[in-house]
């Protein structure tokens, strides 16, 4: 039988353990995740990550994606973009002040690499989303609990310098926007890309439920079966959108001569259309169809019916694969919220605070 939320938890949206002590309740924000899918989650990812020195009721977790187009946390999405500035600047909106140095954070997004653990652009990117959230919050001091997460094959081998990673400083004062933060980084959870997105969703699927997280760089293929993750089944691809809109600038260089700027792209994405000639529209549409064509014909090398296979898609490309699959079938839904798998990773995080305060109780 699921938990239940108190009543005062579920009209504050507390982010601490339940206000009245049940042991009953999970009170966390955004989705309410039952005692089992918190138990997987703890025995499989939690439990060897960095310490719990100072987590208490007061700790809150920050949910953040961590992707190659955009970061996102509960409520920011921003471009993964990040250029220092070798002077003061006249503008302080989006600047970043860290050591001394100052970083404009958004614009163009950095290009793709092996790991985002070899310099210092997303740590920089990390710091700039949790003023961003903690600013939402009307805060400007506190204990968090960093709830991030990382492509599911590659999840075991990059985990560990992850954590590292985010975790050098456990003390960070910051400027942001010309607001100082200081914050304290108590923990550092990494959970499954793909699997944050429906964590409270998983005690409704059916016997076998495929979940596909189109990202920005990677696609996650995830099977649950009887409601827990098949993880020797899961697979990572490297075909994100990014690829895609690679694709649609080699087509617009053949047949046009010219690129087409991402937020053009980006745009036709979100939305399906954008004020551009019609000839690079037909352009961008047709190969955002073919790019849909090819993550079918991957999930079918798999062994899936797309006919038969519950399959939710959830991601950046999520709408993608609705306005552009061609597909309209009762075994296929669609999560197009971007912040899906931040929402998810921060409700798992605020569980596990939760989790950790009623255990030292």
């Amino acid at each position: 039988m699921p938990e239940t939320v108190c009543r005062e938890c579920v009209s504050s949206q507390s982010v601490i353990p339940c206000m009245r002590a049940r042991r009953d309740c999970v009170a966390i924000t955004h989705t309410y995740i039952t005692k089992e899918v918190i138990r997987n989650v703890m025995t499989m990812y939690q439990f060897t990550e960095n310490g719990v020195i100072g987590m208490d009721r007061n700790t809150i977790a920050i949910g953040i994606d961590h992707g190659w187009a955009n970061m996102k946390t509960v409520h920011t999405i921003f471009t993964s973009g990040v250029k220092e500035i070798t002077t003061e600047p006249a503008l302080f909106s989006n600047v970043l002040e860290y050591k001394g140095k100052y970083f404009k954070i958004g614009g163009n997004r950095l290009e793709v690499k092996k790991n985002k653990v070899s310099d210092d652009n997303y740590y920089l990117l990390t710091l700039a989303a949790i003023a961003k959230e903690l600013k939402q919050r009307g805060q400007k001091k506190a204990h968090v609990l960093l709830a991030v997460g990382l492509p599911l094959t590659r999840f075991g081998d990059e985990k560990k310098d992850f954590i590292s990673y985010l975790s050098r400083d456990r003390e960070v004062v910051f400027k942001f926007e010309k607001v100082q933060y200081r914050i304290v980084i108590e923990r550092v959870s990494v959970y499954p890309q793909c699997y944050g997105a429906v964590a409270d969703m998983i005690n409704s699927f059916p016997m076998k439920q495929l979940v596909v997280d189109v990202g920005s760089w990677t696609v996650d293929i995830m099977p649950i079966i009887n409601h827990e993750l098949d993880e020797p089944a899961c697979v990572t691809q490297p075909h994100g959108i990014i690829t895609c809109i690679r694709q649609i600038n080699k087509e617009c260089i053949r047949q046009l001569n010219e690129e087409v700027d991402e937020s053009i792209i980006q745009q036709i994405i979100m939305e399906g259309d954008a004020n551009i000639p019609q000839q690079y529209k037909e352009i961008i549409r047709q190969e955002l169809v073919n790019y849909t064509q090819k993550i079918y014909h991957s999930i079918r090398e798999l062994g899936y019916n797309m006919n038969l296979t519950p399959i939710i898609f959830v991601g950046g490309g999520a709408g993608v694969m609705k306005r552009f699959g061609g597909l309209d079938q009762s075994n296929m839904e669609y999560i197009e919220d971007v912040c899906a798998n931040a929402k998810g990773y921060e409700s798992l995080g605020s569980s596990f605070v939760a989790y950790m305060t009623r255990k030292r109780a």
